[in-house]
């Protein structure tokens, strides 16, 4: 079956919601070898995901999910995701994770979905296990740190169990340099189920083809955004500027984003962030390292302690992650939110408590 499929993608030729779901059951048997999965999904990424190829595939992948059960309560919340695909191979540190801790000690529910660490020394799993917060807590155990910390966070392989059958063809094609459609998966698929997401990618023309597909799998309110950063390289000749893309938002360049809400249509913009008091900075004031470095880091933010360039990335991607959430009308209002929430102690309280949970 996926031979005849690569055959139709080698085409240019889209792949039905019924050919993926006959695909993902190839995919995830273990009797399939793993160059043929491997091959389908370098031919799927070489002809170009589309946006109803990608949405398939979630659909197809959740079903197949341990889904925990959220209770009436919970799921009247605006339940939130701060989330980003990894691969930008930059080397910061955990912001999506920090900004998560803050968005709950400002009041909101959020279901952090994540794994460790692939194309980075630190995942969210990572830093959030060397904070001292449980990683793989139950689902009944999760939910009732959601419900009563408004915290949790669910650990990718205890809810997608198929996905150790696709993970030695992952493997093989990141061996060989190709990237393939589960880079962009991971972010689709909280078990959660949540209303609102910020998600960030690594490639600036992804921003509106995933925000389509968060719309179409149900998601409420959403910003997928990408941020330019400029990294300075030597050749022979001389020192040149050479851009690249966070799956953040970035304090040190420009910002694509796409969003929607329920009460408002689809947009797409660049965001410009003169309305906020950056400090100067460059990339490697933004750099982390492994687990322990980068728990270090988190705490001294969420503690009030580091007040330079790290401080300003949280406080922008928190202030978005906020806003999407319904908890503030706009970033501005979300960063002095965000801010607040860290110098009161309450940032580094909700994290001390998730630590006792």
């Amino acid at each position: 079956m996926l031979e005849k499929f690569i055959r139709q993608l080698a085409a240019a030729e889209p792949l039905s919601e019924e050919q993926v779901g006959s695909a993902v059951e190839q995919l995830v048997d273990e009797h399939v070898s793993t160059p043929t999965k491997a091959d389908f999904l370098a031919q799927l990424a070489r002809k170009g995901e589309t946006v109803e190829e990608i949405a398939a595939f979630a659909r197809v992948l959740r079903a197949r999910s341990i889904q925990p059960v959220l209770d009436s309560e919970i799921r009247m919340r605006e339940i939130l995701d701060v989330v980003g695909t990894g691969g930008d191979r930059l080397g910061t540190f955990n912001i999506s994770t920090t900004a998560a801790i803050i968005c709950a000690a400002a009041g909101v529910t959020v279901a952090k979905h994540g794994n460790r660490a692939a194309t980075s020394q630190s995942g969210s799993a990572d830093v959030l296990e060397a904070l001292g917060v449980p990683i793989t807590l139950p689902p009944d155990q999760a939910v009732q740190s959601l419900r009563e910390l408004g915290f949790a966070f669910f650990f990718a392989p205890n809810y997608h169990p198929a996905f150790k059958y696709v993970a030695p063809a992952r493997k093989l094609c990141a061996d060989r340099g190709q990237r393939t459609i589960f880079n962009y998966l991971g972010p689709l698929l909280n078990p959660a189920r949540p209303s609102a997401i910020l998600l960030g990618v690594s490639r600036l023309e992804l921003c509106e083809s995933i925000a389509r597909v968060l719309q179409s799998l149900g998601v409420g309110r959403a910003m997928v955004v990408c941020g330019k950063v400029q990294i300075q390289t030597l050749d022979a000749d001389s020192s040149m500027s050479e851009p690249r893309a966070l799956d953040e938002l970035s304090t040190l360049g420009e910002n694509t984003i796409a969003e929607f809400y329920h009460e408002h249509g689809f947009t797409a913009s660049v965001l410009a962030t003169d309305h906020f008091p950056l400090q100067r900075a460059t990339l490697s004031d933004l750099a982390g390292g492994d687990r322990q470095a980068n728990a270090r880091i988190v705490r001294a933010i969420l503690g009030g302690l580091d007040g330079g360039p790290k401080r300003d990335a949280i406080l922008l991607n928190t202030a978005a992650a906020l806003m999407v959430a319904g908890r503030v009308r706009t970033m501005v209002e979300g960063w002095d939110l965000a801010a607040s929430v860290i110098d009161s102690g309450a940032a580094l309280q909700k994290l001390n408590d998730l630590v006792r949970s």
